[in-house]
């Protein structure tokens, strides 16, 4: 039986030929935008920035999003300014597994290919089917799209040096998560004002760095459950969580059940 791990939620194409003004948002899910014709305006890093053809908008859930396309001669778009754009929204295990392999640019300037554009079309007319669509097959081609844009994206110079950065504290936080971390150690360790690296983080992320620092301890803590003969409270301080009840109430949030009930889910597996 096919589990889906990629859910794609929505997957279309649109084209304004009048004035457009979505207001800034909080996304639910991961947001992909590519402009294919004509301008807009798109909410990037809280600034509304122009878009062109060949720009391609990524968003993770929790960032905020707006959409802008202007008026032009009597309240219509003429040819040179109408917006045309493929987009889709979408959520899953493997999503969030590929978005936190590399830092990923808000913004990206790209070529349109032919391969990239089929592979867009084919999972819009997949996904057109409604109840005869095939999910599989839709994640296989998801899967091929973001592959296919990892290696389309080629940041600008000061791109790259905010993703690598960012990526030097992913690093540090992952080396160092089971230890009493702070965040200053890790502005520190890349030369950064805590506000500065707080912010960076996010923007590449789209998490905070303490809610990623807590995703590392809990892997750790769940790999320790599974293979280790430690007790709970043992695992709970050797990650990171200086308190069994910390851990409990986190750990809780996160499966919906107590540690002690998830370790027996795994001996009964």
């Amino acid at each position: 039986m096919y589990t889906p791990d990629v859910n794609v939620l929505i997957c279309s194409y649109s084209y304004h030929s009048q004035r457009l003004k979505q207001e800034k948002e909080a996304l639910k899910h991961y947001l992909f935008r590519l402009q294919t014709e004509g301008n807009a305006k798109a909410l990037v890093d809280g600034v509304m920035t122009p878009v062109q053809a060949g720009d391609l908008l990524l968003y993770a859930p929790g960032m905020s999003y707006g959409l802008l396309i202007d008026e032009f001669e009597n309240g219509r778009l003429g040819p040179a300014v109408a917006s045309g754009d493929y987009y889709l929204y979408c959520n899953g295990p493997w999503v969030d597994e590929w978005w936190n392999r590399a830092p990923k640019p808000v913004k990206s300037r790209i070529d349109l290919d032919d391969k990239l554009l089929s592979l867009w079309r084919m999972i819009l007319t997949e996904k057109l089917k409604f109840e005869e669509s095939n999910e599989e097959l839709v994640g296989y081609l998801f899967r091929s799209l973001c592959l296919t844009l990892d290696k389309a994206i080629v940041p600008a110079p000061a791109v790259k040096g905010k993703l690598f950065t960012a990526a030097r504290m992913k690093s540090y936080i992952e080396e160092h998560a089971v230890t009493p971390l702070k965040i200053e150690d890790v502005a520190r360790h890349v030369n950064l004002s805590v506000s500065r690296a707080v912010h960076l983080f996010k923007e590449c992320y789209g998490k905070s760095m303490i809610q990623y620092t807590l995703e590392v301890r809990l892997s750790i803590a769940e790999e320790r459950m599974a293979y280790s003969m430690m007790t709970l409270e043992q695992i709970a301080e050797s990650c990171g969580f200086g308190s069994y009840s910390y851990f409990h109430r986190i750990f809780r949030e996160r499966h919906g059940k107590t540690p002690t009930e998830y370790r027996i889910s795994l001996r009964g597996s």
